[in-house]
Formats: C-alpha cells, sequence, structure tokens
C-alpha cells in the first residue's frame, strides 16, 4: 500500500514517520508538506495545493490549519487514493462545517473518508469516542486500522497481581501504545487504570487541550482509549 502523509510539523511527521518504520508490510510512505500561508477561504484550491502529488492508495491529511484542510480533496483527487483518513485531534483545525464538506467533495469522487476524533479511536469498522462514535466500510481504512488506531493489547498476569507483560496488538498512530506497555510491566493490575492514560499523555501526546463541547479535551479522550483497553482487557475479554 502507498501511504500519502499531508503535514505541517511535528504532530504528522512523527505519525508519518512511526507508520513508515513499523507497519510490517512494505508500505511506502511518502510525506507531502502542505503550505505554510494560506488565504483563511480558499476559492479555487488548486492554486494553492501542491502541483507535484506522488500516487497513493491511502491519504493521511494531517495538516494543522482549517486553511490547509481546504486542500485536503484537490490532493486527494491528483493522488488518485481510495481513501483518505483525516483525524480531529484539534478541531479548531478542521470544525464541524469544513469537515462535512470535505467529506461531501472527497465522497462525490467515489472516494472514503473517515474523520476519527481522535485518531486513536480508529478501528477496522468505527471511529470516533462514544456518542460521536461512527462507522464505516472501506478495506483501504480497515487494513490500515488494523495496525495503527485505537490500542489493542494482550495483558499477562503474575500470581501477585502483577503486570508480567504487555503484548501490542495495535498502537495508537503516534506510538504511545508502545510507551504504555513498557512503563505498565510490574505494576499490580489494580492501579494500571489511570496509569496507562498518564503515561500515554506523557509520550507526549499532541492532541488538544482545548475544551470540546461536550466539557473534555481531546487529550483526555485519548486517555479515556487506551485505559479502556486496559480495563477491557484487565477483566478478561
Amino acid at each position: 500500500m502507498r501511504v500519502l502523509a499531508l503535514c505541517h510539523g511535528v504532530y504528522g511527521r512523527r505519525i508519518a514517520q512511526y507508520v513508515a518504520e513499523t507497519n510490517g508490510k512494505g508500505w511506502v510512505v511518502d510525506v507531502l508538506p502542505l503550505p505554510a500561508r494560506l488565504p483563511l477561504v480558499i476559492d479555487e484550491p488548486e492554486e494553492f495545493a501542491p502541483s507535484e502529488v506522488p500516487l497513493a492508495d491511502l491519504v493521511l491529511a494531517m495538516g494543522e490549519s482549517a486553511e490547509s484542510a481546504q486542500l485536503v480533496p484537490t490532493i486527494v483527487r491528483r493522488s488518485g487514493a481510495r481513501a483518505a483518513i483525516v483525524p480531529v485531534d484539534n478541531s479548531s483545525w478542521l470544525p464541524p462545517g469544513l469537515k462535512n464538506q470535505i467529506r461531501e467533495e472527497i465522497g462525490r469522487m467515489g472516494v472514503t473518508a473517515v474523520f476519527p476524533k481522535t485518531f486513536c479511536t480508529l478501528t477496522e469498522a468505527t471511529c470516533g469516542f462514544g456518542g460521536e462514535t461512527e462507522q464505516y466500510q472501506d478495506a483501504t481504512v480497515a487494513e490500515f486500522a488494523m495496525r495503527y488506531g485505537r490500542p489493542k493489547m494482550d495483558i499477562r498476569l503474575d500470581g501477585q497481581g502483577r503486570i508480567a507483560g504487555v503484548e501490542v496488538k495495535r498502537s495508537a498512530p503516534c506510538g504511545s501504545t508502545h510507551l504504555v506497555a513498557e512503563k505498565l510491566a510490574g505494576v499490580f493490575a489494580r492501579e494500571a487504570v489511570p496509569q496507562a492514560g498518564l503515561h500515554a499523555h506523557h509520550f507526549p501526546c499532541l492532541a488538544s487541550m482545548s475544551l470540546e463541547t461536550n466539557g473534555e479535551t481531546l487529550m483526555h479522550i485519548s486517555g479515556h482509549v487506551v485505559n479502556e483497553e486496559v480495563k477491557l482487557r484487565l477483566s478478561g475479554r
């Protein structure tokens, strides 16, 4: 699979680098820098989108502004991609109205677009957290989500109720799940939550600390996601 990562800075580049180094599938991961300066409203995205766009099966749109998000449909079309993942790790980068506009534009191309909020909520069939969970059906996105998205782990306990080992089956796209696995080794099971979420934050998590309409931040949601996985595995499910 060819993956095209659209990036501005540390947020997107860290994810792109992690995916390139760990996918184990021989995926080609190209990074396409997005323009740093753009007008607030872009009437003709073709004039501002990079003219040379690598061919791709999947686009990871990890820009860091609402202005650059307006270029995503044009870049998706030029890449020939079958699907796009547009994570919402900061709502100011992708407000709801713009998200709906991008979904509609990409959909008219016959391309699937999913918008995990946060990126680490992505699974093979859903994305989002709690009441904002959305379903999707797309083999290309699902192939990516088998390896990167909502953390999935196997946890072993010793005879004293301590965590003897953690195997990462699927990592958050930033790679934080491996740090969580390392830090939980030797911890009593009863103390693993909320330690798991705190370790993910210390990775550091780059999701936004701005309050959402539900009164939580996206960084806190990322912590809830990994804590839920640890709690689920320790319960034997």
